[in-house]
């Protein structure tokens, strides 16, 4: 069935406590036993502004947002219009607001929402050390029905080091605001969680890509911070010093890409993180990493282009120059994570393949899911840890053969200064032995070699999530699917379309979702038994000019009847919209 869940924003300028508000929700959220999932918005601004916390708590894992919200509690009304477009709200929607800033803005009246009021500042200030956002949080656990023991939890984790006053006056207001909330209109309330619960995390896409890393075996991080990347640099800080590793902050995206080569040249798996303009930096020094066959991991945490673009808004047109942008025949591996919980997987295969293969990886992942925070089942703990083919000790007599012919493409890899396996690795043509070269016999070599290793590797399953809708909860996916109709995404677009396709389901219809996880190489055999029975297609994506499509149309035999839904950020696909393109399309309207 189609989850169960409640939607609301809490809004305001900077200083208002919107986030932290947010978060302490979502805390209390995850002590009451619910699923949930938080993302925000801002403006572009460096350090303070207005902000919005989104959240959807539920009785089952989320892993988007609904198309509308039910409630809007507006800490103050300051630049709140600049939110409109990514606060859908309707008729049933309701919103709140402090009567001391006036009316609510005309730009939030367009859906006809109901409106009431909370006199927020005036209830804090009968409180010592009260605080608005605080009543707000009272007024909100009261309509959704939060248990106060449980925002007690979180009030008391937060606010530790803080004492006993703070924890006491913000709970003071939050008593408050329950109160006043038996005036306000009443909005959809989730049931109390009886049943054993399940372990569960709270975690944001960028720590989940953090600790994937760690798990893959790297060791070595350097980065220049980028909205909206940085977080994944300061959670991997400390993190990596609890594991003997070591972060460094280089000067520039230029001597971040060029750190984490010598260290992979080195011996020690490494990775940087970065946003679409600092990936453009590091694009030649890719190149170098590809002809030097040095293993390295680059997270792209994607926002809205070209340029500086929105910073802090989320899209998914960086696949182009992930996939395209190196010069010349460069093969290397792009993968994406296609949720909050799958950039923790996602990433660990990454430091695994780009091992395994001696080959640079590049991981899509966008603001949309890493910055969001879910409350989410316990991930599952995966064996594959990084492994790269070492050359052994020099056999006397011999000369070392780094980039030698194998039938894998696969060459052992000396560590510098081992005895008897000195040898240069340049961007230089090379031959076996790495001695630069101009003949075209050793180009051809050496670029069918690096070419076979990643077209050749065993990916298996992995390589995309196939998953069918309109059968028995917990099915594996069939070998020919019981609907003739498949939606294809990728990204953070997987999870409004997941919900699509259970809302498709619970009115009698059976689709297939085919989210794909490794982007390049492609993989037209496993694309074509996965679209076998497949008759028509919804391809779904984020990016204004459609370039998930046009990169499926280039090397995928798709099915006649497929249509493409895409659109370029800052705005999210809702489920319905993804709903009513794939109605449309199995009614032959499309």
């Amino acid at each position: 069935m189609t989850v169960k869940s409640v939607s609301l924003v809490i809004a305001g300028s900077g200083g208002a406590g919107v986030v932290t508000a947010g978060s302490l929700l979502l805390e209390a959220a995850a002590q009451a036993g619910w699923y949930a999932l938080m993302s925000r918005s801002s403006g572009p601004q460096i350090r303070g502004g207005e902000a919005a916390s989104m959240l959807r708590f539920a009785t089952e894992p989320v892993m988007s947002h609904d198309d509308s919200f039910h409630l809007l509690m507006a800490i103050d009304w300051e630049n709140i219009s600049r939110f409109s477009a990514e606060i859908p709200l309707v008729a049933d929607s309701l919103i709140v607001g402090d009567p001391a800033h006036g009316d609510a803005p005309a730009a939030l009246l367009s859906g006809k929402p109901r409106q009431a009021a909370l006199p927020m500042i005036a209830l804090a200030e009968k409180i010592e050390n009260g605080r608005p956002n605080m009543v707000a949080l009272g007024a909100i656990a009261a309509l959704i029905g939060l248990p106060p023991a449980a925002m007690r939890i979180a009030v008391e984790r937060a606010l530790k080091k803080k004492g006993a006053a703070a924890i006491e006056a913000s709970m003071a207001a939050f008593f408050a605001g329950i109160d006043a909330a038996t005036t306000l209109p009443a909005i959809p309330r989730l049931p109390a969680v009886t049943a054993e619960r399940t372990p569960r995390w709270s975690i944001t896409g960028n720590e989940a890509t953090g600790l994937g890393v760690i798990r893959g075996g790297v060791r070595f991080v350097a980065a220049y911070p980028i909205t909206p990347a940085t977080e994944v640099l300061e959670w991997l800080a400390p993190s990596l010093a609890k594991v003997g590793g070591m972060l460094v902050q280089a000067e520039d995206e230029l001597a971040s890409i060029n750190q984490i080569i010598g260290a992979s040249y080195g011996g020690v798996p490494a990775m940087t993180a970065t946003s679409g303009p600092g990936l453009s930096l590091m694009i030649e020094s890719l190149g170098l990493a590809v002809a030097a066959e040095v293993p390295l991991v680059v997270v792209d945490v994607m926002r809205v282009g070209p340029s500086t673009g929105i910073a802090t808004k989320s899209e998914q047109s960086d696949l182009n120059i992930a996939v395209y942008g190196l010069h010349g025949d460069a093969p290397h591996v792009v993968v994406a994570a296609n949720s909050v919980s799958d950039c923790l997987f996602t990433t660990q295969w990454a430091v695994h393949l780009a091992e395994a293969m001696q080959v640079p990886t590049i991981v899509l992942t966008d603001q949309a899911m890493g910055q969001a925070r879910a409350i989410l089942p316990r991930p599952a703990e995966l064996a594959f840890i990084g492994q790269r083919l070492t050359a052994p000790a020099a056999v006397e007599g011999e000369r070392y053969k780094r980039y030698a012919m194998t039938g894998s493409g696969v060459s052992p890899m000396a560590i510098p200064g081992t005895p008897g396996l000195t040898h240069t690795a340049d961007g230089l043509e090379h031959n076996e032995f790495g001695t630069p070269s101009s003949q075209a016999s050793d180009h051809q070599a050496q670029m069918d070699k690096r070419s076979r290793k990643i077209s050749q590797y065993n990916y298996g399953d992995h390589w995309a999530d196939i998953e069918d809708f309109g059968t028995v909860a917990g099915d594996a996916p069939q070998e020919v699917p019981l609907g003739d109709t498949a939606i294809i995404t990728w990204g953070s677009a997987t999870g409004p379309a997941r919900e699509a396709l259970q809302r498709h389901a619970d009115a009698g219809g059976k689709a297939r979702l085919i989210s794909l996880r490794l982007i390049a190489p492609v993989q037209p055999e496993k694309m074509a038994e996965a679209l076998r029975g497949i008759k028509r297609a919804v391809v779904v994506e984020q990016s204004h000019s459609g370039q998930f499509y046009r990169m499926l149309r280039a090397f995928y035999d798709l099915p006649a009847q497929t249509v493409s839904l895409h659109q370029g950020g800052p705005l999210p696909f809702g489920p319905r919209q993804i709903l009513d393109q794939l109605n449309q399309l199995t009614s032959g309207s499309a």
